[in-house]
């Protein structure tokens, strides 16, 4: 049994068994149709092929597709209830989403930090060690090429083409693009490469660009604590690697840049998700009226008095 059976098996189980609502089963079967999809861009079409790092790579996406935390909650809770429904009708041998958080509700996540934050952010005095200088290398990345913390993890030696300033991203469903590297993030790259990664890595060799202290791949969960570490001696509580992206993607549009241009960078496929990042403040949109508009600065003209 494929996915797609099994996620209609689950379906008419909650239906008949459970008594779901109609509504709960609609937006079940939406939800899961969107995860099927995901893992069929990997080319996933089989319970036993899905492993837990796919299942966290997805909730990742959901994040960045800017969705609200409730309607991320629920697609996390229809993906946990299809695996365990899986395992325990023996349709699939292990349940890789036992144990899987739901995504947190923090206190304040911001959707954007400013531009004063992001310099105190990266401006801030990180260690002079291994660790420290991977940990800026991370944070200048994120922010400097809006890439997902999954692409960040997943970078390669040979995707890190500093010479040529760019570096190359596979994205989702393997999709590759090239991002320019740039000012602080390519010097603090460079450096990282050459006087920290070495370190960090042990006996074994990996390919890998961000290394743990294990010398493995560093992962996702590591670089979110990274990334709110770093935020909080900043003074920005909550921070997390998709406000960094979020941020890079509206600096851009406030400083001039074209939709299509940023659509490109962060590798989306339609360019109705890069609209996602053009709320931009009202304060911005004020002061590019104020600075645009021919009679923004005239006085009114005085009143007759008739």
């Amino acid at each position: 049994m494929d996915l797609q059976a099994a996620r209609d098996e689950y379906l008419s189980y909650l239906s008949v068994e459970r008594g779901s609502s109609r509504n709960t089963i609609d937006a079940y079967g939406r939800d899961l149709n969107r995860y099927i999809d995901y893992l069929a861009g990997s080319g996933v079409t089989e319970p036993d092929e899905v492993e837990r790092p796919l299942v966290e790579d997805y909730v990742g996406a959901l994040c960045d597709l800017g969705l609200a935390a409730s309607s991320v909650e629920r697609a996390v809770s229809a993906v946990k209830g299809l695996h365990r429904f899986m395992f325990r009708e023996g349709i699939a041998a292990a349940c890789p989403t036992a144990d899987l958080p739901l995504p947190s509700k923090p206190s304040r996540l911001p959707d954007v930090i400013s531009r004063e934050d992001a310099a105190r952010l990266l401006d801030q005095g990180f260690p002079a060690t291994p660790a420290g200088l991977r940990d800026r290398a991370m944070l200048e990345v994120l922010y400097g090429c809006g890439l997902r913390v999954s692409e960040l993890c997943g970078l390669d030696l040979r995707d890190a083409l500093l010479d040529e300033e760019v570096l190359r991203v596979f994205g989702k469903g393997s999709k590759e693009r090239v991002v320019p590297v740039l000012g602080t993030a390519a010097a603090a790259l460079r450096r990282y490469l050459e006087e920290g990664r070495g370190a960090l890595m042990g006996r074994r060799p990996t390919a890998a660009v961000f290394l743990n202290v294990r010398g493995g791949r560093i992962s996702r969960q590591s670089a979110h604590a990274i990334v709110e570490k770093y935020g909080r001696t900043a003074g920005i509580e909550g921070l997390h690697p998709h406000t960094l992206r979020h941020s890079f993607a509206t600096h851009l549009l406030e400083g001039g840049a074209d939709l299509r241009v940023v659509q490109e960078l962060l590798g989306h496929a339609d360019i109705s998700t890069t609209q996602l990042y053009t709320h931009l403040d009202r304060s911005h949109i004020r002061r590019v009226y104020l600075d645009a508009h021919p009679r923004a600065h005239l006085a009114p003209p005085e009143r007759d008095g008739r």
